[in-house]
This record gives C-alpha cells, sequence and structure tokens, in this order.
C-alpha cells in the first residue's frame, strides 16, 4: 500500500472517531455536534472514496479492480483516480538470482534494490555425474498489453505466486537440464561460454528433450613408450583402449528438429531478457582430480618443451655444425676461385704479353719491311743520282774535257807552289858554278824547277793543258 493509501485510511478513521464522539455529547453542545459531524462525514467519505486513488511508480505495472468489476493495467506513472477501485502492483521486469548467503527472500512487490527472488546456490548434476553450485541470475520482463497481463494475473493472482510456480522452478529445471548436456570435464576444458548459450537458449525457446545413453567409446592411440624401454617406440599393445562413456542425444520431430519442452510463462506474454550463470564450483573429488590432471598435463607439457628443447639443441648443434661445413666450403670456395682467377689473369696476362710481342714483331717486321723498301727505294735514289752526276760529269766532261776542274787543279797547283816559292828561304850567299847562261840560285833556275813540278803533278794528274777536245 502506498503512502496515499494509508493516509486516507487514517483519515476514514478519525473521521469514524469524530463521529462516535459526536453522537456521545450531542446534548451537550448542539453546534459543536454539528460540526463534528460534517468533519467526521467529509472525513468518512474521502477515505472510503479515496482508497480509488493512488500514485502509479514508474517500472510497475498495476492491476485495478474497481467496485464494479472492471478491471484495467496501468503502467503509465502518473496520479490515478479509480473511485473504490483496489489494486496491487507488479515489478515490470523480475529478476530470479541464486547466489552464495542469499536469504531465499521473494519480496515481489516491495521498491527494493534486490531482486525479486534471491535463491541460494543451486546444487546441478553434469552428464559425468559431478556435482556443483551454481550461481545464475535471469530476468523476465511481464507483459503490459491488458488482454496477456488479465491472463496473467488472473492464473497466478500476485507477483509472489508467479515466481514461486512458474519462474522459479522454470530457472531450476532450465539450469539443471542444461548441466545434463554436458559433462563438468567439457566445462571446465573450454565449454564454459557454450554452456551459457545453451541455458539462454532453453530459457526463451524451451528445455531440449533428451535420452541418455552409453556408448563403448575405443582409443586409437598407440602407445610410444612403456616401461619395457627396450623396445623403443616398438611397444607391444596392451589392453583394447576401449571405455564406456555416457552421449546425450537430442530427440528429434518429424521434420528432424529437436523436440523442446515450452516454457509455460512464455504463454502468458512473460518474455525472457537476461540469462547467465556467473559461477560454477564443483565438488571437492573434481577439483582434485582436476588438480591432479592440471599437474600430469603441466608435466606433460614440461616433458614436451624439454623434448622440444632438446630437438631444437640437436638441431642447433646439426646447424653449427652445417655452418662450420658450409664456412670452410666457402673459404675453400674463395681461395680456389682466387686461385683460379690468378691463374687465369696470368694466363691472360701472358696471352696479353705474347699477343703484344707478336703484334710488336709483325709490326717491326712490318717496319723493317717498309725501312728496307725504304733503303731499297734511298740506294735506288742514290744510284740513280750518282748515275745522274756521273752522267752530268760524264757529259761535262766530254763537253769541254774537264775545263773547269783543269782550270780549278791548275789554280791550285800554282797557288800551292806560289806560297811555297813565297815562304822559300833565301841565304846570304850562294855559291855555285856558273855556266854563262843561269846563274846559281837565280829567279830563272827556281822558275824553271816550278815548271818542271807542275809538268809533274800534271802528269801524275793525266790531263792536258791545252785546251781542245778531250781524247777518249
Amino acid at each position: 500500500m502506498s503512502s496515499m493509501g494509508f493516509g486516507i485510511a487514517i483519515l476514514a478513521a478519525l473521521g469514524a472517531a469524530f463521529l462516535k464522539f459526536a453522537l456521545k455529547n450531542k446534548a451537550e453542545s448542539p453546534g459543536l455536534m454539528r460540526v463534528l459531524l460534517f468533519i467526521a462525514g467529509v472525513a468518512f467519505l474521502f477515505g472510503i472514496v479515496g482508497k480509488g486513488v493512488f500514485y502509479a511508480e514508474p517500472g510497475y505495472v498495476y492491476h485495478v479492480r474497481t467496485v464494479t468489476g472492471q478491471e484495467a493495467v496501468v503502467y503509465e506513472p502518473g496520479y490515478k483516480f479509480y473511485p473504490f477501485g483496489r489494486y496491487n502492483a507488479w515489478k515490470r521486469a523480475m529478476s530470479v538470482q541464486a547466489t552464495s548467503g542469499a536469504s531465499g527472500i521473494v519480496e515481489a512487490e516491495t521498491d527494493s534494490s534486490d531482486t525479486s527472488a534471491d535463491l541460494p546456490v543451486l546444487n546441478i548434476m553434469f552428464l559425468d555425474q559431478v556435482d556443483a553450485d551454481a550461481e545464475a541470475t535471469v530476468r523476465f520482463s511481464i507483459p503490459t498489453d491488458e488482454e496477456n497481463f488479465l491472463k496473467l494475473a488472473h492464473e497466478y493472482r500476485t507477483p509472489e505466486n508467479l515466481l514461486r510456480t512458474a519462474l522459479i522452478p522454470a530457472f531450476k529445471e532450465t539450469l539443471q537440464a542444461t548441466a545434463s548436456l554436458m559433462s563438468a570435464e567439457a566445462y571446465y576444458s573450454g565449454g564454459r561460454t557454450e554452456f551459457n548459450s545453451e541455458f539462454e537458449l532453453q530459457m526463451t525457446t524451451g528445455i531440449f528433450i533428451v535420452r541418455r545413453e552409453e556408448e563403448l567409446a575405443k582409443s586409437y592411440r598407440v602407445g610410444k613408450s612403456s616401461a619395457n624401454a627396450a623396445l623403443g617406440e616398438n611397444q607391444e599393445r596392451y589392453g583394447d583402449g576401449a571405455k564406456m562413456v555416457f552421449v546425450v542425444k537430442k530427440l528429434l520431430d518429424k521434420d528432424g528438429q529437436p523436440r523442446r519442452k515450452e516454457q509455460k510463462f512464455i504463454d502468458f506474454g512473460i518474455t525472457m531478457v537476461d540469462a547467465r550463470v556467473t559461477d560454477m564450483r564443483p565438488n571437492i573429488k573434481f577439483v582434485e582430480r582436476m588438480q591432479l590432471k592440471q599437474k600430469a598435463s603441466a608435466d606433460r607439457a614440461i616433458a614436451r618443451e624439454q623434448r622440444i628443447q632438446e630437438e631444437e639443441q640437436r638441431l642447433l648443434a646439426i646447424a653449427k655444425g652445417e655452418r662450420e661445413v658450409a664456412q670452410r666450403q666457402a673459404s675453400a670456395k674463395v681461395e680456389q676461385i682466387q686461385r683460379t682467377t690468378e691463374a687465369e689473369t696470368e694466363k691472360q696476362l701472358a696471352l696479353t704479353r705474347a699477343q703484344k710481342l707478336k703484334e710488336q714483331a709483325a709490326i717491326e717486321r712490318e717496319t723493317a719491311g717498309i725501312n728496307y723498301e725504304k733503303a731499297i727505294i734511298e740506294a735506288n735514289t742514290q744510284r740513280t743520282l750518282a748515275d745522274a752526276e756521273a752522267y752530268q760529269k760524264r757529259v761535262i766532261l766530254k763537253a769541254d774535257n774537264a775545263l773547269a776542274q783543269k782550270l780549278d787543279a791548275e789554280v791550285k797547283i800554282q797557288r800551292l807552289w806560289a806560297d811555297a816559292y813565297a815562304k822559300r828561304a833565301v841565304p846570304t850567299n850562294v855559291f855555285g858554278a856558273s855556266n854563262g847562261s843561269t846563274p846559281t840560285g837565280g829567279d830563272g833556275e827556281v822558275h824553271n824547277f816550278m815548271q818542271l813540278l807542275t809538268l809533274d803533278a800534271a802528269k801524275r794528274l793525266n790531263y792536258q793543258r791545252k785546251v781542245g777536245v778531250a781524247k777518249p
């Protein structure tokens, strides 16, 4: 009941008290009695009529019943007036939550921040017979249209009844049905999001109808090692590697679609807004088993990493050896290439020098040929010149009997004797006999002597001093 309704009830009670007081003191004070009767009547009338006045809070849907038997649905905020009417409030959104330390109180019509139904954790059973305490939250939205809401209000009468008989059972049943689809090991091995998705789907569309069966599963893995280390990887097989597993199969309808048990609250227009599984705590034995499995998995991972490390070390050693071999091969190849290059270079240099000498010899040969031809030409030229000069001299000699040469020789002879005569030593006293014609040591004697020498020189030169035609 709202504060407005509580105040109206107080006014009605005060009006009744005033009326009783006025009737009791009617004889003593008639004027006061009339005033009190008026006040009491007004208060009583307002109290009776005022029960149909209330304030609609946001987030609520109100089911109003009037004295005439009419019903109304109010969900808009504000003051509402229905004379001689009754109403009750329904939260527009109701939350069902299972948490640890919950009070278990269901309060649907109180204006509080708590959920509509705060339940303790739910103990569920997974497919592999592992139980766990689950914490989950589901939020529902009730309809606001008049037809569905009145149908809901007539069926369940109060929000508490709706929660206890419809929403909470659906929440518990769906959570347990979802756990029956998956093993605890699968849940804790990465199936958490799949579990949450299946829970939300079944809360919305209905619970899957399933059949739980046992199947024989065979393992095709072959052991690579055992206690017999002498066998290495060629181990002997032992056992068939088969085990019994539980399998949940969804039953199908004639169209091949999974059969479902529909949620009953959907028929009243209630919709599921949100569904979440917030926590899942398995039993202690499963936790210990998972810890052992986790330790074994960790040891296996460490061993795998060590094996990978050893393999990497082996590959590293091989790589180092190959690198050293490659370096040596590269060095040898570089040296070989260098030597080959040097030999090829020397070869090319020798060929170049030989080619140079060959070309130089050819050039010298060509030069010698040219010089030989030049010498021949020069010799021919000299011979020709000599022949020409000799011919010229023969022609000249033949023409004037070598007059010019003879004159030149004569001049030179005369100059020679003249010089000798000029430089002769003349004694102071000359002794000689005189024959009467030429004095001894005189000029005439010297003249004769000079003619004799000249004739002798001309004889030796074999030329005639007379000018005339030369004899052959």
